[in-house]
């Protein structure tokens, strides 16, 4: 259900512009307000039903954050957890770069996701990489799988149905 909300001729999808707008009139309302006192202050609210299409739309959407949130979480590699989100994933590049040009066996002291210091090597940094590629497949070949739910759907309550399952 999508609730539409119109003053004085203009159409607002949501109550916190509708509120922004009739304060600007002198009007302040609480995002809270009853459909019932809307209509006092000359407001008409509308419900319509949303698309197939539009629940579908968003859904996917919905699972695609899912993803990429998953994604940037820390990595699990040798007994430690290690943080990759950007900043983490520049300093590993910057790192694996360093302790090469060190060469063989050269080792840096590494602050792991839950703050504890460890020796890693480049080796050690790239098997974090290559962790983080495994699971970063097993996330898109989970989101493809729902994403093919969502779109084989052919109710409301099917797409609503569909869960992201790693």
């Amino acid at each position: 259900m999508k609730t539409i909300y119109t003053y004085k001729d203009t159409q607002y999808n949501n109550i916190y512009d509708l509120s922004e707008t009739m304060g600007k009139d002198g009007i302040f309302i609480p995002l809270s307000i009853s459909e019932d006192s809307l209509k006092d202050l000359d407001v008409t609210v509308t419900t319509e039903e949303e698309s197939l299409e539009s629940i579908k739309e968003h859904k996917i959407l919905t699972l695609k954050i899912q993803r990429d949130n998953l994604e940037v979480e820390p990595i699990a590699y040798n007994g430690h957890s290690y943080d990759y989100d950007s900043k983490a994933r520049d300093r590993i590049a910057a790192a694996i770069i360093a302790l090469e040009l060190q060469g063989e066996g050269a080792t840096i002291e590494w602050t792991t996701a839950d703050n504890a210091d460890t020796p890693v090597t480049a080796n050690d940094l790239k098997m974090i990489i290559a962790a983080v590629a495994v699971r970063s497949n097993k996330l898109h070949t989970a989101y493809r799988v729902s994403k093919e739910k969502v779109e084989a759907a052919t109710t409301a309550a099917e797409v609503e149905a569909v869960t992201f399952e790693v």
